[in-house]
């Protein structure tokens, strides 16, 4: 290779296919041998191709997601489709089926669009897929990353062991002292940052942390409702609830409701995320606010950014939670 960066003869030379093919390998196209295609990805990484100007990106802004099914996600597709609207771009929308790793053929869907930037929900790429798009020029930022992001890597996320100390504190200066927490799953790192959050409100209050009051949930209504029948019907219940997020905490109000108990006279319940039904619920949540709109909105600009060869201050930033009190929670014996 001469110089610091190769040409695509030079890549295609050394890989011992045609400059053609290389060029299918850059632009996503499907109809390259697997072994041919990894040979030439290996090239790329190895020697930092980055690709030279060749017209504009698309008019696009790639949005993914590990799984679509929520009010959650509808508030971080309104705060990227603020962004878009503002920047004249169309959003592109896909999920990732549950996987917190999006497959190899969003990959390359990725690469034939040439998108200004893409934004990951809760997901994360391998070190070779990101590659993949450093190669093509194409900016990524993580928002609410599952876990922590490799060293390098843009994320938006929120400052979750703040929100579970506030709702746990919250609880405890009502009165409550047998606690209980339905949590996110032990995988992702904002399940475990609002676990510690209630840890250490707990321990600060001198109260013992008891695993019998805890359960692990998966984020969504049935999990609330199973893991709350379950808590409501120990021995000795809690007489209060950290349900983790906002669709638990609405899961857990229906356990209470069949197990005749009101919600706030016998059962405080404070949720995660402030979702626009925390408001319309009977009694209206008491919640952890996360500002998902402006993490959406934080996430595609910081991408849109790195794309115009910008070099922002920090690509890692955390927004600040805060507690909102409503009528889901009352001293404790009232």
């Amino acid at each position: 290779m001469r110089g610091d960066t190769p040409t695509l003869a030079e890549i295609a030379r050394e890989a011992g296919v045609s400059t053609p093919t290389v060029s299918k390998v850059l632009n996503g196209r499907s109809d390259v041998a697997p072994g041919t295609r990894a040979r030439v990805e290996e090239l790329l990484q190895r020697h930092g191709y980055r690709r030279r100007a060749g017209g504009p990106p698309a008019r696009l802004f790639d949005l993914v997601f590990h799984e679509l099914e929520s009010a959650w996600a509808m508030e971080v597709i309104r705060g990227v489709e603020n962004v878009a609207r503002q920047e004249k771009l169309n959003v592109v929308l896909s999920e990732s089926a549950g996987r917190l790793s999006p497959g190899q053929s969003w990959v390359d869907g990725v690469l034939a669009r040439r998108p200004c930037g893409v934004v990951l929900v809760l997901s994360d790429i391998d070190a070779a897929q990101r590659a993949q798009l450093a190669s093509r020029d194409i900016p990524f930022v993580v928002l609410d990353p599952a876990g922590d992001p490799a060293e390098g890597v843009p994320a938006v996320g929120t400052n979750n062991w703040r929100g579970g100390v506030a709702a746990t504190r919250h609880l405890i200066d009502l009165g409550h002292r047998r606690i209980g927490l339905i949590g996110g799953p032990s995988r992702m790192l904002c399940s475990r940052a609002r676990l510690d959050g209630y840890r250490a409100a707990l321990e600060t209050a001198d109260l013992r942390y008891d695993p019998r009051l805890v359960r692990e949930g998966d984020f969504h209504f049935e999990a609330g409702y199973s893991a709350g029948r379950d808590l409501l019907s120990l021995a000795q219940p809690p007489s209060a609830v950290f349900a983790g997020n906002d669709l638990q905490a609405l899961g857990l109000y229906e356990a209470a409701r069949e197990l005749g108990l009101r919600i706030p006279d016998d059962l405080s319940v404070v949720g995660f995320d402030d979702l626009p039904m925390a408001r319309w619920v009977g009694p209206p949540l008491t919640t952890i606010r996360q500002p998902l709109v402006a993490m959406a909105e934080t996430a595609a600009r910081l991408a849109l950014s790195l794309g115009r060869g910008e070099r922002p201050d920090t690509t890692r930033v955390d927004l600040a939670t805060s507690l909102v009190i409503r009528h889901s929670t009352a001293p404790f014996g009232t």
